[in-house]
């Protein structure tokens, strides 16, 4: 039996939290979806997804009612679609917005309460939380809105009220990709291995494509003294993670050959 890895210093879950945003560029939108940038880029200008207000060709930027649209396409992905359906599927639901070749659309300019909560919380502004649990008094974005106010509860100190949002927001969306990667983060956070490693792979279920899952599903087996899974999952994450990202799995990979060397020269 190999000794567990100790949990390196500075190795911490990748990413932190997620939560849902006010604003994303299409690097984001590629990063979370597991989409090509060049295939955002054309759903955009096909229509096929809306852009947030004062978005520009060539500078998209996406707010939290497009995520609706990729969240859709992500679900279609998974359920086996080619990419020509699911180009079928979001043209059927975008309906409301009567698109046109080479147009794009653009939402009306109206703020919410959800839509304030997140705008504020970009801001840290301490007001998010009455907007948020406003939003839910409004039934508006109901996951998202416990989502991100998990979060705020947690940055307060307040652990249980941050399980609590969590899970109630996969009450409401048992696929909810954001609250599943967080609570696995809080269940890293609180040592519940077990717990983590669960919620990490019901988010990898839901996003296959998402390369900090894999890290961080990587340092679960890695603290278990799981090496063999641990170094498949690392090499997976840096195989979906930009270039820039790739320090951080060697240096955990070499950690693990580390120990590994140490325990055969045993």
């Amino acid at each position: 039996m190999v000794d567990p890895i100790p949990f390196p210093a500075g190795s911490t879950p990748r990413s932190g939290f997620e939560r849902v945003k006010s604003v994303y560029t299409v690097l984001e939108i590629s990063r979370q979806f597991g989409l090509g940038e060049h295939i955002i880029r054309r759903w955009t200008r096909e229509g096929l997804v809306p852009t947030a207000a004062g978005s520009r060709t060539g500078e998209f930027r996406y707010d939290f009612r497009a995520l609706t649209q990729f969240r859709r396409a992500r679900e279609l992905r998974n359920q086996g679609l080619s990419l020509r359906q699911v180009e079928a599927e979001l043209q059927g639901q975008m309906n409301l917005y009567p698109p046109r070749e080479g147009h794009l659309v653009t939402l009306p300019i109206r703020r919410s309460a959800f839509e304030e909560a997140v705008a504020l919380h970009d801001r840290g502004d301490p007001r998010a939380s009455d907007c948020y649990r406003r939003a839910l008094e409004e039934q508006e974005c109901v996951p998202d809105a416990y989502c991100n106010l998990g979060i705020l509860e947690f940055d307060r100190g307040n652990v249980a009220e941050a399980f609590d949002c969590f899970t109630k927001a996969l009450s409401h969306d048992p696929r909810h990709f954001e609250s599943h990667f967080n609570l696995a983060h809080l269940y890293f956070e609180s040592g519940d291995l077990r717990l983590a490693r669960l919620h990490y792979e019901l988010a990898a279920r839901i996003e296959p494509a998402f390369g900090d899952l894999y890290f961080n599903l990587g340092l679960v087996h890695a603290v278990k003294g799981e090496f063999e899974q641990a170094v498949d999952l690392l090499k997976k994450a840096k195989e979906l993670s930009a270039e820039d990202d790739g320090s951080r799995v060697d240096d955990i990979l070499t950690r693990i050959a580390g120990i590994l060397r140490s325990t055969s020269e045993r």
